[in-house]
């Protein structure tokens, strides 16, 4: 695979992790604007591409069967329609982290325009469901996001 077959992803500035998505015509409902759900994928997918970036290693855990992320609570705030062939950017923070948590702000905004706002807190969970403690090493690295630290 060469380098340019890479999907596009998300970039940090600074602190703040910026996915942009272009909404497409199967992101839309019969009023011609995005489904409500569609931000939700959204945001999983800018959060999971953040971390990522972030050097925390979901897939190795999840297969060593330590455990995965489960969305604990969920708050959000639709403000305005994105449209076809816009052009959004879901812009994260993460504003806290426990030894099982992490609590992360989303934003969707097109150009200075918010579309959705939401919180997202989600728990590291071992294959029975419980909560596990965060490797200490991921813990450092959302000390780092929150102090407002660069982790690239």
């Amino acid at each position: 695979m060469v380098e340019t077959d890479q999907p596009a992803g998300g970039r940090f500035a600074s602190a703040e992790h910026r996915f942009p998505v272009r909404v497409y015509f199967e992101d839309t409902d019969l009023s011609g604007v995005v489904y409500h759900a569609n931000y939700l994928r959204w945001m999983e997918r800018a959060r999971s591409d953040m971390l990522r970036l972030a050097g925390i290693d979901q897939r190795d855990v999840f297969e060593s069967g330590w455990g995965a992320y489960a969305v604990a609570d969920l708050a959000i705030r639709y403000a305005a329609p994105a449209r076809l062939d816009d052009v959004v950017v879901v812009a994260s923070t993460v504003l806290k982290a426990t030894t099982a948590r992490v609590v992360i702000q989303q934003r969707v905004s097109r150009g200075a325009v918010l579309l959705t706002d939401a919180q997202v807190t989600a728990a590291l969970v071992g294959p029975d469901g419980r909560p596990r403690r965060q490797p200490a090493a991921w813990l450092e690295i959302y000390e780092r996001l929150i102090g407002g630290g660069d982790v690239t």
